[in-house]
């Protein structure tokens, strides 16, 4: 069996206790360690803090190996019972789709815990969750890669008055291309995208664009470490939260749509 299980947002506490039991089954236990990290990011002290109360051992699946070696993962699984555990809910990403249905091509029972994601957890602010259109992800810009691609999802959302999720850049263990064009890896430093550079590269991409999707005086409400017990919540318009200090990752940011009289009320909560 392969389990595949939510851990939540904040910390190793976060676990279901349907999650902890099936952890306590398994005979080895991979940590997905790229889509997203949880509060305590994965340190050797936060690492500790889940193998204490979980009682495994637990070694970190980095991107590579989801994405080029998980199918040693599922060959285990095919005679034991291996545990993978996502932050968040296993289907915030659709990496652990493809997981899955790997897995049931090898012929892998898979068994799913969910548990809390973003994509709920950004209700804390009290926009309604079935107000919001699509999510968007946010890239670092680059010198010579600035894809704008997100641009249009949000200005049909705004036109709809929906409101929009935007998920900002992880990276983590990314090789530098320098090294790769030398032939020999060497990995960048983690790098967590801030509300305030997301704010930045979407105003560049308005003054290029130019079709009026929204403007820095449009109201967002950025998000530090949710689901942790010193998150942060501030609604304002965009020109105020591009300098506004949120601490420490992972950000994320919503860009508002119309709202009903009970969301401004709520939203009056966490002006800055």
């Amino acid at each position: 069996m392969l389990y595949v299980i939510g851990l939540g947002l904040g910390d190793e506490k976060d676990i279901t206790l349907k999650g902890l039991e099936a952890v306590k089954k398994c005979s080895k236990v991979y940590m997905e360690a790229y889509t997203s990290l949880l509060s305590f990011g994965h340190s050797s002290n936060g690492l500790s803090a889940l193998e204490n109360l979980y009682g495994k051992s637990i070694t970190l699946a980095d991107r590579e190996t989801v994405e080029e070696k998980i199918d040693i993962i599922l060959l285990e699984a095919q005679s034991s019972d291996i545990g993978f555990l996502v932050v968040g809910d296993p289907f915030g990403a659709t990496t652990h789709s493809d997981l899955v249905v790997r897995a049931k091509k090898l012929g892998v029972d898979v068994k799913v815990v969910h548990n809390a994601s973003v994509m709920n957890a950004v209700g804390v602010c009290g926009l309604q969750l079935y107000r919001y259109g699509e999510t968007v992800s946010i890239p670092f810009f680059t010198e010579t890669w600035r894809p704008d691609s997100f641009y249009e999802k949000i200005r049909v959302n705004r036109k709809l008055g929906l409101h929009t999720l935007c998920l900002l850049d992880i990276r983590v263990k990314e090789p530098s291309l320098e090294s790769l064009a030398r032939g020999k890896k060497l990995y960048e430093p983690p790098r967590y995208m801030t509300i305030s550079t997301a704010i930045e590269q979407l105003l560049e991409v308005e003054e290029s664009r130019g079709e009026s999707a929204y403007n820095e005086d449009t109201t967002c409400v950025g998000f530090a470490r949710l689901g942790s017990e010193d998150q942060r919540v501030v609604a304002a318009s965009m020109k105020q939260l591009i300098t506004y200090d949120f601490g420490p990752p992972l950000h994320c940011l919503v860009i508002v749509g119309t709202t009903h009289p009970v969301e401004d009320e709520m939203l009056q909560l966490y002006a800055c």
